[in-house]
C-alpha cells in the first residue's frame, strides 16, 4: 500500500471517529438479570455540538418479544440531576421487537445554551407492564462549539 494510501485511509477513520463514537455502556445493577442485553452505544456526532441533532443509536439483544414500553431517561451534568424524559419505546424502535438483535435510536437537539461538558445518562427500558429489562448508564460529551448563536 502505497503511503498516499495509508494517509487517505488514516484521515480517513479520524474523520468518522469525530462523526460518531461508541462509549463505554454500564449496567446500573451489574448482579442483575436483564431481560434485554445491551451490546453498545453509538453516539452521532461527538462531540454533540450544542444546538445541531444528536443521535443515541443503543444496540442491543432480548431473549423474549416485546409488544411495548417506555424509556425513562435521566441526565446529570457534574453528578447533579438536570433533566429527565420518557418516550414511548415504539417511537424509539419497531414494535413488537422480535427475539434476537434490535436497535433503539433516539435524535434530539440540544438548546444552544447548553453547558458544554461531561454528562452522564441513565436509560430505564420497561415493558408495557412497567417491568424493567434494562438499565444501562454511560457518559457523554457536549462540546465548546455551537451551531447557533449563543445569546
Amino acid at each position: 500500500m502505497s503511503k498516499v494510501a495509508i494517509l487517505s485511509l488514516a484521515l480517513s477513520l479520524f474523520v468518522i471517529s469525530t462523526i460518531a463514537r461508541a462509549t463505554d455502556v454500564y449496567y446500573c445493577d451489574n448482579n442483575s438479570e436483564y431481560d434485554v442485553k445491551v451490546k453498545g452505544v453509538d453516539i452521532s456526532p461527538y462531540p454533540i455540538a450544542r444546538g445541531a441533532p444528536a443521535t443515541f443509536s443503543i444496540f442491543a439483544n432480548t431473549g423474549r418479544a416485546i409488544s411495548g414500553g417506555k424509556l425513562v431517561i435521566e441526565v446529570s451534568f457534574f453528578g447533579w440531576h438536570i433533566h429527565s424524559e420518557t418516550h414511548d419505546l415504539c417511537d424509539e424502535t419497531n414494535c413488537p421487537v422480535a427475539t434476537g438483535d434490535f436497535v433503539v435510536s433516539h435524535s434530539q437537539v440540544l438548546p444552544g445554551f447548553t453547558p458544554p461538558g461531561s454528562y452522564s445518562l441513565k436509560m430505564k427500558m420497561l415493558d408495557a407492564h412497567k417491568k424493567e429489562l434494562t438499565c444501562i448508564k454511560f457518559s457523554f460529551d457536549i462540546g465548546f462549539t455551537s451551531s447557533v448563536a449563543d445569546s
